[in-house]
């Protein structure tokens, strides 16, 4: 992911220099991300594809109306959302989705052995735990903490309030927290070595 000062720049050459480069970069940084936030609710790996690739193709298009948008990671996410909801629209004639409704497969975090020291049996669980929580809980979770998103920023791009997304992280990490604590007291011998 890119700091926000990276965005900046970025959006800067693309804005106002039409720099390929800059904006192959961002596309580069953000395309995954989208595509699987696209996928939750469209639930069409290809066409979640195709609606960031539109999001994308419109923001070189536009590049020019972009240089004041001041949170450009938020607008990207906004508008992938809006896209997808949208084609949802125009295809099913399905005009609002909850985020009850949305689909979000987080894959196995990679984890850096170096810098963590869990057992293998305890990412086991923390990862079964992520995939095991309530839909709109996993996908606040997976903006908040795979995306780097801030709370203000999910709730602006969910249309929900702060509250909730303290509620739902809270409940995430009271179910994590949970998993690696059975885990521990399942085995404490490992503890003492």
């Amino acid at each position: 992911m890119l700091k926000p000062d990276e965005i900046k720049k970025l959006q800067s050459k693309i804005t106002e220099n039409n720099d390929n480069h800059a904006f192959g970069q961002l596309y580069m940084a953000y395309f995954h991300n989208l595509q699987k936030f696209a996928n939750s609710i469209i639930k069409n790996r290809e066409l979640a594809e195709e609606i960031v690739s539109d999001v994308f193709i419109k923001i070189w298009q536009n590049r020019a109306r972009h240089v004041k948008i001041d949170n450009f990671k938020l607008y990207l996410y906004i508008s992938t959302k809006n896209t997808a909801l949208n084609y949802l629209s125009r295809h099913f004639r399905k005009k609002i989705i909850s985020l009850d409704e949305m689909s979000l497969n987080i894959p196995a975090a990679s984890y850096n052995p170096e810098n963590l020291m869990i057992t293998s049996e305890a990412v086991k669980k923390i990862e079964f735990a992520i995939q095991n929580l309530p839909l709109r809980c996993r996908l606040i979770f997976k903006l908040a903490k795979e995306d780097g998103l801030k709370y203000n920023e999910i709730a602006k791009l969910l249309n929900i309030s702060v509250n909730t997304i303290d509620n739902q992280m809270a409940i995430a990490l009271k179910k994590i927290s949970s998993a690696i604590n059975f885990e521990f007291k399942k085995n404490p011998s490992h503890l003492h070595k």
